[in-house]
């Protein structure tokens, strides 16, 4: 178990809500600190939240006794002395603590213990505990019940409340309780501590394993107070069956590297053997290859052969575009000029045309004067 951070609100000496999270610095790389204060400050108190959100229980409360220790609470109401609920601060409607730790199964979980006033209002009634268990960081609700809650919490955490003050949790001036436990029970505590309840089970399984190993052991010196030893001969001619078989199993040995021998010798000429029927493959490939860019190269090699006249051919083709576009443009100042020699005689007529005007209208006012100036004298008479 590995205690992450530890919240609550409004118990005991600690008004309003207080954190301490073991995951943020300076906390996170210190391996050993001290809660240290005057009387007061708080220091049972976050060991009293920790306890009341894992089990709904503090060690301070068991030295209180048993339920005859009745206190006074608002108005007529009394609460009795041992009861996890008089840990909520006088004057507050409401409280809680949280802890959130790492069980033995390596998950995350918040454990949460809370108390709270009739209608939240300070001088409400105190009500009953609830207890609450959620794996993160999904927030999955464990348990139902506070009973089931705390069930689960000590399943997680592997130990009972008793084990946890015992072992984990050592109130003020405590430690000797742990050392005077009876030498099974704290074995069995270490053990839940360290997880070394398997070398236990070692133990034991060693402990059956040799015991039958020594009955076989027996069960084989009595066969052989049975044999009888060999006589001379008999014991001769087993020794020279063990040296045949010695040798039988030397030259057995002998063959099985020369075999070996041939099986490498074998397995290489058969990587050889691949190894050239891949490159005798790579070869007719290349050559296919080469075999299909024969006409690509023919190509090729005619364009390099007419690289020489290519300066000439440009220079063709620019001479055949200019006179293409000098035909073009005689082309165009002949019909214009056709155009201008139309314009012309049209002009020309038209001139003609005009001047015989002229003249007609010029005769025609000689043969008018005589008349024009007889209307002239009348209209001067006039």
């Amino acid at each position: 178990m590995k205690i992450l951070k530890i919240s609550g609100k409004n118990l005991a000496s600690l008004a309003g809500q207080f954190s301490v999270d073991f995951q943020q610095e300076p906390l996170a790389s210190s391996g050993l600190f001290a809660i240290s204060g005057p009387t007061g400050a708080g220091k049972s108190t976050l060991l009293d939240a920790l306890c009341l959100a894992l089990y709904d229980a503090t060690p301070r409360l068991l030295k209180v006794g048993g339920r005859g220790n009745a206190l006074p609470d608002v108005g007529k109401d009394t609460v009795y002395a041992h009861e996890t609920s008089t840990l909520l601060r006088r004057g507050c409607a409401d409280g809680y603590a949280e802890v959130d730790f790492v069980a033995n199964d390596g998950l995350a979980y918040r454990a949460r213990w809370s108390v709270r006033r009739a209608r939240t209002k300070a001088e409400g009634s105190l009500q009953a505990t609830t207890m609450s268990l959620l794996q993160l960081p999904a927030e999955q609700a464990i348990g139902g019940t506070k009973t089931e809650v705390k069930a689960e919490i000590v399943r997680r955490i592997g130990l009972s409340f008793d084990q946890f003050t015992r072992a984990v949790l050592l109130a003020q001036n405590e430690f000797s309780t742990f050392l005077k436990t009876e030498d099974n029970e704290r074995g069995e505590l270490l053990e839940t501590l360290t997880g070394s309840t398997i070398y236990s089970d070692i133990s034991m399984r060693a402990f059956e394993r040799a015991k039958l190993e020594k009955a076989a052991l027996l069960r084989l010196n009595e066969k052989l107070a049975d044999q009888k030893p060999l006589g001379a001969d008999e014991r001769a001619e087993l020794n020279a069956q063990s040296v045949a078989a010695d040798a039988a199993v030397a030259a057995l040995e002998q063959r099985k590297s020369e075999l070996e021998q041939q099986l490498r010798w074998h397995q290489d000429a058969a990587k050889l053997a691949l190894g050239e029927q891949q490159a005798q493959q790579a070869l007719q490939a290349a050559q296919e290859q080469l075999a299909a860019a024969a006409n690509r190269r023919a190509a090729l090699d005619q364009i390099d052969a007419v690289q020489p006249a290519r300066p000439l051919a440009i220079e063709v083709a620019r001479i055949a575009a200019d006179i293409g576009q000098t035909q073009s443009m005689l082309a165009t100042s002949e019909a214009e000029a056709v155009q201008a020699k139309a314009a012309l005689e049209e002009s020309t007529s038209a001139v003609a045309q005009a001047a015989a005007a002229l003249q007609a209208a010029e005769s025609a006012q000689r043969g008018a004067a005589p008349q024009l100036d007889a209307a002239k004298a009348l209209d001067a008479g006039i």
